[in-house]
């Protein structure tokens, strides 16, 4: 049966209101800030005597505020309430937001627009925690990946759209300012209909005590978040990302009037491109990942951002500006224009694909009872790390670097990071492996893929075909496994930390080295009591004739000790490949399997402990194999 691809969860009202709700508060916050910061940019005298660069500045910083402020606090409250119910009233508090703005655009009441920016970063950031908390509770997981990259598509959409109609419609004379007024006051309005078709959604801690202390709870909530190190790091790795974004999209202004010699028109059109690619790269995640939360897209999504950053920097060194400044029509005629937008789409494409299953991974190895407040801590990262970002630029450009020089810089320094990010938790390394080479040299059919569980200690028994068995089933798995391999496999040279960095557990037989033996039992039982997966094959070797070896008994000494679920699984198709131990001709066999290796991973129903035997074990993994090996 065919799955459903994302974009079915539009008719879905799981999803829809809750979609719509958040996108249409993305776009009014930018319709607003735009508006703004338009009118102050080219019609400050009518409203004030301040420095114009000073409030461009200004404005939003105090947006980002109530994050540092009210962050933890958000956090708690969604955990504490149902989120359907803290959706409505954040709603009515944007609208009472556009009403005071309202009155402030049409009174040319400039202090009464800035309280209103303040207020709308609280209404971001109370719905934050609501808005990454609520998924992981409607949808299925093989639904997260696809469910996160279309709400990441629609909140770039929503900037993008939000600041193209905020920046059209304020300086329309005469009916500017009521156009504005109008069409937020009416967003948010919508934005409220939209929320009282939420469905109900259960609170996760009822009982929680709010801590109203945002500096203690905001410390107690990344503390609680370092226990889990996947998830802790996973935060910094998306705080990064609105590093490496602030930076870039801050430039965008300067980088399209001095270096393009463009006009506002120019600037827009590298947003558009840009918010594009993160729609298209978040988008494009459910169908590279297969369905589930797939985290080796993560370093693909990093060496992206890396190699785009600096190509922007090759390209703008070979852009031969115009004499006089020009509109889009006229950019576009230039020589490298159109490698430039190339590189503007590549930094969001990947953008998008490094970001979207970091989401998904932060809502599924989370504490479920803690979701709303890692979402919040998160967000006061993101915060820091946006400020971060500001200052660094300031440095840089003080330094006397140049904005092509700023786009190379913060590629290297992406490049150093994901390293660092990556060598702390090498899973993520692993799994891009695994799915880079699933994805380049074999085309992949997993049956009854959802049998392995997203929680809890199990076993998985397969047929040992070739060289490449683990990394298949690695990128299959929607977790990490603890492999058994032979010890002789295990210290072949630069192999060797591939397989520690994965926590293979290495065996040998009794007779050889009954001390690493048993060790390896002790491993095993170790892994299992904490909750984690186990690979073994108990063939013990890999099949020299494509048939299955009987299985020995290891795997009844395993389940003894630690007796948990076991589940058979049967790979078919990779006898004959290169990595395979049949004798005959290699190279004719790779002419003939053709480009692509075609290959299954079958997966059968668990097994209970009680009834697990080898000889039980063989015909179940037999049976999935079938006629084809």
């Amino acid at each position: 049966m065919q799955k459903n691809n994302q974009f079915s969860l539009f008719s879905q009202r799981r999803f829809a209101p809750f979609f719509w709700t958040q996108f249409l508060g993305a776009l009014n916050d930018n319709v607003f800030k735009t508006a703004l910061l338009t009118i102050l940019t080219y019609d400050a005298l009518s409203w004030t005597t301040m420095d114009t660069a000073l409030l461009n500045n200004l404005i939003p910083g105090l947006f980002i505020l109530p994050f540092f402020l009210f962050s933890a606090t958000a956090g708690q409250l969604a955990d504490k309430l149902e989120k359907g119910r803290v959706a409505r009233f954040v709603k009515l508090i944007e609208i009472a937001i556009m009403g005071v703005a309202a009155f402030g655009w049409m009174t040319h009441h400039l202090w009464l627009l800035v309280a209103a920016v303040v207020g709308m970063g609280l209404h971001s950031t109370l719905f934050g925690p609501v808005k990454y908390a609520y998924l992981p509770q409607h949808l299925k997981r093989e639904e997260l990946v696809g469910g996160n990259g279309v709400v990441e598509m629609g909140t770039f959409v929503g900037i993008l759209l939000g600041e193209i109609i905020g920046a059209v419609l304020v300086v329309h004379k005469p009916w500017g300012l009521p156009l504005v007024a109008g069409t937020t006051l009416g967003l948010a309005v919508l934005g409220w209909l939209a929320s009282l078709r939420i469905p109900h959604s259960p609170p996760p801690a009822p009982e929680l005590k709010v801590n109203w202390n945002p500096f203690s709870e905001t410390v107690r909530n990344l503390g609680f978040s370092r226990r889990n190190r996947p998830v802790f790091l996973s935060l910094l790795g998306n705080s990064w990302f609105w590093f490496y974004g602030a930076i870039v999209l801050a430039q965008f202004p300067l980088y399209a009037k001095n270096y393009l010699h463009g006009d506002h028109g120019v600037f827009v059109l590298l947003l558009a491109v840009f918010s594009v690619g993160i729609g298209a790269g978040s988008l494009l995640c459910e169908r590279l990942s297969g369905n589930k939360v797939e985290i080796g897209l993560v370093p693909f999504g990093a060496i992206g951002l890396s190699v785009f950053g600096l190509e922007l920097f090759l390209a703008s060194q070979a852009y031969v500006a115009p004499a006089a400044a020009v509109d889009i029509a006229g950019f576009l005629g230039q020589g490298g224009s159109w490698r430039i937008l190339f590189d503007c789409l590549g930094i969001g494409v990947f953008g998008g694909l490094y970001i979207v299953p970091l989401f998904a991974l932060i809502q599924t190895r989370c504490d479920p009872a803690h979701v709303s407040r890692t979402i919040a801590g998160m967000n006061i990262m993101n915060a820091l790390f946006m400020v971060g970002a500001a200052l660094v630029a300031m440095v840089l450009l003080k330094a006397g670097l140049t904005i092509p020089q700023i786009f190379l810089v913060t590629a290297i320094l992406n490049a150093l990071v994901a390293l660092y990010i990556f060598s702390l938790v090498p899973e993520f390394l692993m799994r891009f492996l695994a799915w880079l080479m699933i994805h380049t040299f074999y085309r992949v059919r997993i049956t009854n893929g959802q049998a392995i569980t997203a929680h809890g200690a199990g076993v998985l028994v397969c047929n040992h075909v070739s060289y490449v068995d683990a990394i298949v089933i690695m990128a299959a798995s929607p977790r990490p496994i603890r492999f058994v391999m032979d010890h002789r496999i295990f210290r072949i040279p630069l192999l060797s930390w591939v397989f520690r960095t994965a926590r293979a557990i290495p065996i040998a037989p009794v007779k050889e080295d009954p001390w690493l033996t048993e060790k390896a039992f002790v491993d095993i039982a170790q892994a299992l009591h904490e909750g984690e997966l186990v690979c073994i094959f108990p063939e013990g070797r890999l099949t020299r004739d494509g048939e299955l070896s009987a299985f020995r008994g290891g795997i009844q000494k395993i389940i003894e000790r630690s007796p948990v679920p076991v589940l058979p699984m049967a790979l078919r198709g990779l006898w004959g490949s290169l990595l395979s131990r049949d004798p005959t001709n290699p190279f004719a066999r790779r002419f003939k399997r053709g480009m692509f290796s075609r290959l299954e991973l079958v997966v059968g129903e668990p097994i209970a402990a009680e009834q697990v035997t080898p000889a039980l074990l063989q015909e179940k993994v037999a049976a999935l194999r079938g006629d084809w090996k």
